[in-house]
């Protein structure tokens, strides 16, 4: 009896997003405008390794600008610009946040503390409100 013999595969621990230079893409897409019978461009695609819609992008770049709308881009939205004092802005902000809890606090504690007054009969001094 013969053992059967399984290759190894190598399995990678994080997949990596394919790159096609801008020459890439444009010999591929030669390659496809160059297909005229039927079955042709998917056989181009299996062999290099593409999904029809993907080809279908790199078309509408080439004609959008030739060679340069081909070249790869970053992925995702722009960066945005900081604005100089956007940081400080920021900062404040937080601190002022923070205050403003801290007074929510020191408010809730006061008005526990006149009830608790209240409650065991206790005077508490007289202060003038400012508001």
């Amino acid at each position: 009896m013969k053992e059967a013999r399984v290759g190894e595969t190598e399995v990678v621990e994080k997949a990596k997003r394919r790159r096609f230079t801008a020459e890439d893409k444009r010999r591929i897409l030669e390659e496809a405008d160059r297909c005229t019978k039927p079955g042709e461009v998917g056989a181009l695609l299996r062999r290099e390794g593409l999904y029809s819609s993907l080809l279908s992008v790199w078309r509408r770049q080439r004609e959008a600008g030739g060679l340069a709308a081909l070249a790869p881009s970053k992925r995702g939205p722009p960066a945005k610009v900081a604005e100089p004092g956007a940081r400080r802005i920021a900062e404040l902000e937080k601190e002022l946040a923070r205050s403003q809890a801290r007074l929510k606090r020191a408010e809730a504690l006061l008005e526990l503390q006149k009830k608790v007054s209240e409650i065991l009969g206790v005077e508490l001094p007289k202060q003038d409100e400012e508001s």
